[in-house]
């Protein structure tokens, strides 16, 4: 989570969000069973568990997600844990054996809280590279592979970073990227005697936005190449926070992204979607449209019309997922999607 924050805007209160998209027809080289004209949906998750209360209450939400009819996937986007709590091998083990229960494939991209932020004192005094070491062997030691049911999907193993990967269904480009709150962990880490990021953070940040800003770019050029109706993108950080005061805030290490997103944006027919977590309310918006605050902030030419964020709810607040429908070629919307409550 970012440490620098203004008190959290109210949620949105509309349940159901529809966007508008440019069709097209779906490819054969989708993936096996997905090659035919139809629609799918797929649940979208994160800053959860958050606390004892969500812990215990986890496994039944797991259930319930297993339970709603149609979905095809489920993505986690960061934070399997609070920002004031321990990063212990135990408590990564036990939220890998919840992982492991859902019966659809679960795509998981990491957040700071179990690893940037795990230097505070009430998170153990960790060093949060070894605790990155740690989140890689619990969750991506089959690189190539999801959590839950088995998908095989394209990695970035070879390169260092097995948690970004993507694949494609029924002409929806869809990837993680391994991008984080806390100023994409470049924020120091006093704890351990650090008043400024050290080199070896500074070099870990660097190597891993490249790694994303490379993810960007081979989706955008799968799906240009395919004539795909639109990129989905996961990761954790809310780049975009609407309760920053932007005269002060400082997310500079995510600029290389988001330059990238406009000009890969801009270069796309089709809708491009960037769901996060992070920042806890839910939200949609369009970061980079013409004449938002943001381009300013990010020094960024240009502007990205086509492309919508979405902040899932998550921390205190989580008391649902977001249901996403990929709906049929031809039809207004590439993307549309419904928050489902939790039961009680």
């Amino acid at each position: 989570m970012h440490l620098s924050r203004t008190p959290a805007l109210a949620a949105a209160a509309a349940s159901l969000v529809v966007l508008s998209a440019a069709a097209a027809t779906a490819s054969p080289t989708d993936s096996p069973g997905q090659g035919k004209d139809g629609h799918y949906r797929f649940a979208v998750i994160g800053d959860v568990p958050y606390g004892e209360a969500q812990v215990a209450a986890f496994p039944k939400w797991v259930d319930q997600i297993n339970a709603t009819p149609d979905l095809s996937f489920t993505v986690h986007v960061g934070d399997i844990k609070n920002g004031s709590s321990a990063c212990t091998n135990e408590y990564f083990g036990m939220i890998r054996s919840q992982f492991d229960r859902f019966t659809m494939p679960l795509v998981y991209t990491p957040g700071d809280n179990e690893w940037t932020d795990c230097h505070r004192a009430n998170n153990g005094t960790y060093d949060p590279l070894e605790r990155l070491s740690a989140i890689r062997s619990t969750f991506f030691d089959r690189p190539g592979h999801t959590l839950g049911a088995d998908l095989t999907v394209a990695s970035q193993a070879a390169s260092g970073f097995p948690e970004n990967v993507s694949f494609r269904r029924q002409g929806v480009d869809i990837a993680t990227l391994h991008v984080v709150g806390s100023n994409d962990g470049l924020l120091p880490w006093p704890e351990l005697g650090h008043t400024s990021p050290t080199p070896q953070q500074v070099a870990e940040e660097r190597a891993r936005m490249d790694s994303a800003v490379a993810q960007v770019r081979s989706a955008f050029t799968d799906a240009r190449l395919r004539h795909d109706r639109a990129v989905a993108l996961f990761l954790q950080a809310d780049m975009f926070d609407p309760t920053y005061d932007v005269t002060w805030a400082d997310d500079s290490a995510f600029q290389p992204l988001v330059r990238e997103l406009v000009a890969q944006s801009n270069d796309f027919d089709g809708e491009v979607y960037l769901f996060n977590g992070d920042s806890h309310i839910y939200n949609s918006d369009r970061p980079l449209a013409a004449g938002s605050k943001w381009l300013d902030f990010y020094d960024v030419q240009g502007s990205a019309d086509n492309l919508t964020r979405v902040t899932v709810e998550g921390s205190s607040n989580t008391k649902d997922f977001l249901q996403v429908t990929v709906n049929r070629p031809g039809a207004h919307h590439v993307l549309s999607w419904e928050r489902i409550p939790y039961a009680s």
